[in-house]
């Protein structure tokens, strides 16, 4: 098809490549072809990757052979840099997308170059997405080495990167490489090094070469030789190597095994062997110098549990009716309950005192307690804010509630927030979601769950604060039933 028969018809056919789109975008633009006249189709083409293609006898792609109007096309050298590297990301809409920033440039919208810009925001993203995949096939492009008598290429690497930065990653390997012969492998093309000259072709291979490389099973066995069960840490190994480069790295066949030995006990004794087998000596203890078992505390004043204490004002006990056919666990106290000493006297316990009396209840039958019993807060400014405590802090506490629990020993528990009802169960893994607006029983009481009253005051809107609000007066009122006489 010639150039003035493809503006005519209003549409570009070309070979995928930067070269034959720039031509034909130059055609178009001298013969004033707007964006959303054209329809831009990609051909399939074999060929050389590194050869400086031209339009003509490329298949489909568009021809010169009648050159078009004098035309002057400007564009920056930064831009075209942009536009060279956008057009390596496999998107559908590339070329057309290109097409319509260098439209927008040649009409004078210079601030389509920049991020500022919507198409300007989309190309540099484009730009950025080609370049860390450039860098990620620097470093995770592994070639196994292949036996002398098989003849050149003397490397085997298969990649499959998501844009096409083959020809770029090349050139960084030619000069890398030095004389040594190599090949990468991609679902979509393959390049071969000669030692002098870079050849490019279809795709060759369907996944990862079968080659017994020496150097690779030595490798693994270094690699297994430094793995410490002991200091795994998976997220950071994810993080560090997204997962789709593992399956094509040496290691990435034998670290699912050492994850799951790791999981399964070597973590606990990846060094107990190489202890064990210290000599040391032993170091004589008498009977009576050794350190009898410490007694559990006896009043909040001395529980060194955990190390809230160091920062709180005092520690908050439990207050109400001795015999409570209802007890009311909170997480933890807030600024106001820490200086005071008393559960429940700040802003939150000011909203439950009105669902308590909504709900028909006498907040002098009730005990009030907390699943942790100190302040655990972060400086912000000059306030002291509330911090959520660890399950560590939950746990050291229960000591307490349990001790409050078989003292009352009420006939019905109300878990506020998420944080009292893992106390309440003592289940780590218990979610309100799981549990809210349905009593149910545990170790011979009913238990009912619903909102901390913190969390109706910190919902943003105000009708889902009241709904929060009613949904805490729903479960005080439940729980006042199933805790009559």
């Amino acid at each position: 098809m010639s150039a003035s028969a493809a503006v005519a018809e209003g549409r570009a056919v070309f070979a995928d490549s930067f070269d034959t789109w720039r031509s034909a975008a130059r055609d178009l633009l001298a013969h004033g072809i707007a964006p959303h006249q054209v329809q831009w189709t990609e051909v399939e083409g074999g060929g050389d990757l590194f050869a400086m293609a031209a339009p003509a006898g490329r298949g489909d792609a568009v021809e010169h052979a009648t050159p078009g109007p004098p035309f002057q096309l400007q564009v920056s050298r930064a831009l075209m840099e942009l536009l060279q590297t956008a057009a390596c990301c496999r998107v559908p809409d590339r070329w057309a997308f290109l097409y319509r920033v260098l439209w927008r440039w040649q009409h004078g919208e210079h601030d389509v170059a920049s991020p500022a810009d919507e198409d300007g925001a989309r190309l540099t993203g484009m730009a950025k997405a080609v370049s860390r995949e450039i860098h990620d096939m620097h470093a995770y492009v592994r070639f196994r080495e292949r036996a002398p008598e098989a003849g050149p290429p003397r490397f085997v690497a298969w990649f499959e990167p998501q844009h096409d930065v083959l020809p770029q990653v090349a050139e960084h390997f030619r000069h890398r490489m030095g004389g040594a012969t190599w090949m990468i492998a991609t679902p979509a093309a393959t390049v071969m090094w000669d030692g002098t000259t870079l050849h490019s072709t279809g795709p060759l291979l369907t996944g990862a070469a079968a080659i017994e490389d020496a150097g690779e099973a030595l490798w693994l066995t270094y690699y297994r030789s430094i793995f410490n069960p002991a200091r795994l840490n998976t997220q950071v190994m994810q993080g560090h190597i997204p997962s789709r480069f593992w399956k094509n790295l040496p290691e990435g066949a034998i670290v699912p095994a050492m994850v799951t030995e790791a999981a399964n006990g070597a973590r606990r004794t990846g060094q107990a062997q190489a202890v064990g087998q210290r000599k040391g000596r032993t170091v004589p203890v008498a009977p009576e110098s050794a350190q009898p078992e410490r007694d559990e505390p006896s009043t909040l004043d001395q529980c060194r549990r955990c190390d809230l204490w160091k920062n709180a004002t005092q520690g908050v006990p439990g207050e109400g009716a001795k015999r409570a056919r209802i007890m009311l666990v909170g997480e933890q106290p807030g600024d106001q309950e820490d200086i005071a000493g008393h559960p429940f006297v700040g802003p939150a316990g000011q909203l439950l005192e009105r669902a308590i009396a909504r709900a028909g209840l006498d907040r002098k039958k009730l005990y009030v307690t907390n699943a942790v019993k100190h302040f655990k807060w972060e400086p912000r400014g000059k306030r002291r804010m509330h911090k959520t405590p660890a399950q560590r802090e939950v746990d050291a506490c229960r000591y307490w509630l349990e001790g409050e629990l078989a003292s009352v020993r009420p006939q019905v528990v109300v878990a506020l927030g998420s944080t009292a009802l893992k106390a309440v169960l003592d289940n780590p893994g218990a979610t309100l979601k799981e549990s809210i607006g349905e009593p149910f029983m545990h170790d011979g009481r009913w238990v009912v769950a619903t909102y901390h009253p913190s969390f109706a005051l910190r919902v943003p809107d105000a009708e889902a604060r009241e709904q929060a609000f009613d949904a805490i007066v729903v479960a005080l009122e439940r729980a006042r039933q199933l805790g009559a006489p």
